[in-house]
């Protein structure tokens, strides 16, 4: 092995990017090419009784504008996540198809034109004119009609999750937590808009999309234009950010290939940022309940876990909130209710941590506020609770180290000597708090098989291939890596091939699967062809190897050697080994090749499958202004294998700043009068900047794991965000007293619960 996987290898594509010669779906130059405006609906709830484009066709360069009376019919595709690895609609709903308008920035109108500035204008000055009805787009407003569905999250999980009873065991705990809590909707705002650049030759369709899986591209467009997959070629290399808003595959991206068949030349459109909020789902507004029963040495009895949610007219979507809050603890008796609230709005979909981020921050909050009233440290606490089985199934987890975040974390955060006792630390004006709390996120099995491509040359330099994409997360690096290790030659001397659904097949890498899935598949292909060549100079007379046990034989920059005894003769003749290049020069061969695949486990497989972690804040609370500044994070996780500390850390830390920004600034309200987003630009929707950031803190901890794969990957894309936003809540506790209830946590919730700043001079 060349030693590649584990190695602080920088991103191979890092001087591309910053060059400038990484192209995204918006720079690709293609000839003729026209650009596309969107116009959304203004109402949230009605129909369309007039559309009026005379304006808009009179604008200069305008080359079509397309409503629902001569946009082509589509198929409906049931909604699936992209997990699944087939089409993957964003919601079953398909507009411009009727003048039914189900909620505000809906499509009812696509403007082609020359220019971009064109469409844009000629967008404008498209009237529309509503018969409009009364919308639902809160929970307070659809909370009596709220129902219980039977299956959510594209219909792959129940809504109800329950083991024991947890009525009785509540009644018979010694101490009782009672808790509510209510989130704000969130939004991504990747730096990339959803971009779709469409060309048609003939009945072949090329598209250029800013997504998370070009095969679910692929797959979905087919489904809804009726066309065969063979048809249709999606290429994308590197995309701009994601984190769950281009897992799915939204309307646009049909409709970009809808307007660039009816003018026959290239379309792009990019959607402005303000489209961004109605166009690609986002993380629903909620509410949690949660109960905890605990013996008096703070043992779990019994947890009574419920969700309310707003979902669209048309899917039953909620983020499945007890997935780790069901698993993380010893407790005997669980029951997680989802119920939602059908509302007019776009179908919500995957936001970073999807569904674990909130439904663990109400897990440790309430375990937090029990460690309180027992008067037992916090992690202590979730030490006593620990458990080696999936309390949902019995089974044994494939791998943990959950103690090891929670022991380890604290040590390096320096949690001993923490006063127990709020308010008890004060820096002048600045009360000072710190918080804790254990996280984990699901190893999901969902995918299909899973396929690389191998090419080995003659003079020892590779091609790898997948059809996969780098979207930030440094996909193409630690492929890299693991395709180099698993040849046995140098990381210069491999390329990777990625982008292209005419390459071998993989998922969407999406739900922190991608490393894990996607180097299964490239380590078979580079094992396969290493085993090619090894086998071929074992049979070989000519080769110091001949009649060596394969399974002796090591490849290491490109030469084997025979791993012996020393006494052993054969070992001695073959020390000196041959490379790839003398054998297969010998052999007169050009090249190598081997196709590898990965089919997951079953979904029944006999293991409870969880990343785990633990993370820490330190906070200030300004006791006059209520103003909250993280000081400092630590984070501890257990991803199994570590393919590459670099970048694992930077997706850890990325996580952290994002749950950080949960915590305090992202959320979104309707304005239930109008049916719309209050917020729809980055200058009311708020984000972090550098200037917010803390000194971040990231400890990995190997687990070896046998069941996740060849590699023993579990994944860090998404347990960095879990936990964080509980740690930094109870952090504000601890430094003031007072127990949010809301997310972010602003100051106005803070400040009737304040002390009395320093008398001054003090």
């Amino acid at each position: 092995m060349s030693g590649a996987i584990g190695q602080e290898i920088s991103r191979i594509d890092g001087p591309a990017k910053v060059t400038g010669a990484a192209r995204y779906s918006g720079e690709i130059a293609l000839p003729d090419l026209a650009y596309a405006q969107i116009v959304g609906a203004g109402i949230a709830s009605g129909r369309i009784t007039a559309i009026d484009t005379a304006a808009a066709e009179r604008v200069p360069g305008v080359a079509a504008i397309l409503t629902h009376h001569d946009m082509p019919k589509v198929n409906h595709v049931p909604l699936l996540p992209s997990l699944l690895g087939g089409p993957a609609p964003g919601e079953t709903f398909f507009p411009m198809q009727d003048d039914v308008i189900h909620y505000a920035g809906q499509p009812v109108a696509i403007v082609v034109a020359d220019r971009l500035e064109q469409a844009q204008h000629a967008a404008s000055v498209v009237q529309v004119s509503y018969a409009e009805t009364a919308s639902v787009t809160t929970i307070g407003q659809g909370r009596a009609d709220a129902y219980e569905p039977e299956k959510i999250f594209g219909g792959v999980m129940p809504a109800r999750t329950e083991r024991g009873n947890a009525e009785d065991g509540l009644t018979a705990a010694d101490l009782r937590i009672d808790t509510a809590f209510r989130f704000a909707a969130n939004h991504h705002n990747a730096l990339e808009a959803l971009t779709t650049t469409a060309a048609w030759d003939g009945d072949q369709l090329t598209l250029y999309d800013s997504c998370q899986g070009i095969k679910a591209v692929q797959l979905t467009v087919a489904a809804l234009l009726g066309l065969s997959p063979s048809k249709i070629r999606v290429l994308t290399r590197f995309v701009g950010g994601a984190f769950g808003s281009k897992a799915m595959v939204w309307p646009h991206v049909a409709l970009t290939a809808l307007a660039a068949q009816h003018v026959r030349r290239p379309v792009r459109l990019v959607l402005p940022r303000g489209q961004m909020f109605t166009s690609c789902g986002h993380r629903e507004e909620q509410e949690q309940h949660i109960e905890l029963g605990a013996a008096s040495d703070g043992r779990l009895i019994a947890i009574r876990h419920h969700k309310i949610s707003v979902t669209s007219p048309f899917d039953d979507w909620a983020e499945p909130a007890f997935g780790v809050a069901s698993q993380l603890y010893a407790c005997p008796s669980y029951q997680g209710v989802h119920h939602l609230v059908r509302g007019n709005t776009m179908t919500p979909t995957f936001t970073r941590g999807p569904g674990e981020a909130l439904g663990v921050f109400t897990l440790e909050c309430a375990m937090d506020e029990l460690a309180s009233e027992l008067g037992v440290d916090p992690v202590e606490l979730r030490l006593r609770n620990i458990t080696d089985v999936d309390p949902n199934t019995g089974h044994p987890w494939s791998s943990s180290g959950l103690r090891e975040c929670l022991e380890r974390g604290a040590a390096r955060f320096g949690w001993a000597g923490r006063s127990p006792q709020p308010r008890s630390e004060r820096e002048g004006n600045w009360l000072i708090g710190t918080g804790m709390a254990a996280a984990g996120y699901p190893v999901a099995f969902f995918m299909r098989t899973q396929r690389a491509r191998a090419h080995l040359h003659a003079d020892g330099t590779a091609v790898v291939a997948t059809a996969a994409q780098e979207f930030g997360t440094g996909m193409v690096t630690v492929l890299t890596q693991v395709a180099a290790d698993g040849l046995g030659i140098h990381l210069r001397d491999v390329r990777l091939g990625f982008g292209d659904t005419d390459l071998p097949a993989a998922g969407s890498p999406v739900g922190s699967n991608g490393a894990m899935m996607v180097s299964a598949a490239v380590h078979n292909a580079a094992t396969a062809v290493r085993d090619q060549l090894i086998a071929l100079a074992v049979g070989d007379p000519r080769s110091p190897l001949h009649g060596a046990d394969p399974g002796r034989i090591t490849v290491t920059g490109g030469r084997m050697t025979l791993a012996g005894d020393a006494d052993d003769a054969k070992a001695d003749d073959a020390s000196a080994g041959e490379t790839y290049a003398s054998l297969m020069q010998r052999h007169l061969m050009n090249d190598a090749e081997a196709i590898g695949s990965w089919d997951p486990p079953p979904l029944d497989t006999p293991y409870g499958l969880l990343t785990f972690g633990a993370q820490f804040a330190r906070v200030a609370v300004d006791a006059d202004l209520g103003i909250i500044r993280v000081r400092h994070m630590t984070g501890a996780f257990a991803p199994g294998r570590i393919l590459n500390p670099k970048t694992a850390r930077s997706q850890l830390m990325g996580g952290m700043l994002w749950g950080m920004s949960q915590a305090l600034l992202e959320g979104n309200h309707m304005d239930a009068k109008r049916g719309r987003w209050a917020s729809t630009s980055l200058g009311d929707y708020l984000v972090p900047v550098n200037a917010d950031a803390p000194d971040v803190d990231v400890e990995l901890i190997e687990v070896e794991d046998l069941i996740t794969g060849p590699l023993g990957v579990k994944g860090v894309g998404e347990i960095g965000q879990v936990g964080a936003a509980a740690a930094i809540s109870n952090a504000v506790y601890h430094a003031t007293g007072y127990r949010p209830s809301e997310l972010p946590i602003a100051a106005e919730h803070l400040l009737p619960h304040l002390p009395p700043g320093p008398a001054a001079g003090a």
